[in-house]
């Protein structure tokens, strides 16, 4: 019986690949990939040959059982998202989840993922905090941040860079415009910002000015 590796990648500078991670990119047998793109690069940069198959949002249902097969097949089979860990966010959880039904063992490595930096370099209470991953673009998307307007822990989402005026503006019909918040972009790359702020601001901000990049909001809980 095979085993799965979850390897966190870089969400931006090539620097923090850890060497476990490394190591392990060299002697699996194969990976599983969200973009095989994406990941051909990586391995390029640092000279790593190895078979490459993809497990993404739009076929994750459809290749489950035949990925189950093949890393049952294999004695170490990597996976990997685009940037950070995989799982979160990112359809890997369903892999992780069929696996532990068939018996097969799971291992996660520590590494990068955006919602820490972003949390910690806000300067928010970090001790309890919420994560939301990515809101849903309609359905339910206002209730929850009505929801997530009272929470008194840490807030803190991932939002793509053409949705931020939009959720920037739909926060502030259910949180107050003082609620302090920290938008963060292109965390561990050339050009990582933080903007911190109250909602007005910010929400004022980004309408006057164009982002782009990867973005992490953090809101601060409710007092």
């Amino acid at each position: 019986m095979g085993k799965l590796i979850l390897v966190p990648t870089p969400i931006g500078n090539l620097e923090d690949l850890t060497f476990r991670a490394l190591r392990l990119l060299q002697l699996c047998d194969c990976i599983f990939a969200e973009d095989t793109r994406v990941t051909k690069k990586l391995l390029d940069h640092y000279e790593i040959q190895k078979k490459i198959f993809s497990f993404h949002t739009h076929n994750e249902h459809r290749t489950l059982l035949k990925s189950i097969e093949l890393i049952a097949q294999n004695n170490v089979t990597v996976l990997v998202s685009d940037a950070g860990t995989p799982g979160i966010s990112d359809p890997g959880f369903l892999l992780v989840r069929e696996c532990l039904k068939q018996g097969i063992d799971i291992e996660c490595l520590p590494g990068p993922t955006a919602l820490i930096p972003a949390l910690v370099g806000s300067g928010f209470p970090c001790d309890r905090f919420v994560f939301e991953g990515f809101l849903p673009h309609k359905k339910g998307r206002m209730a929850i941040l009505k929801r997530l307007s009272e929470e008194e822990r840490t807030i803190v989402m991932y939002e793509s860079p053409h949705r931020l005026k939009k959720c920037l503006e739909q926060m502030k019909s259910v949180f107050e415009l003082h609620r302090e918040v920290c938008v963060v972009r292109e965390i561990s790359k050339k050009f990582e910002t933080f903007h911190r702020g109250n909602l007005g601001e910010l929400s004022a901000f980004f309408e006057e000015n164009q982002v782009r990049g990867e973005i992490v909001i953090v809101i601060k809980g409710k007092e």
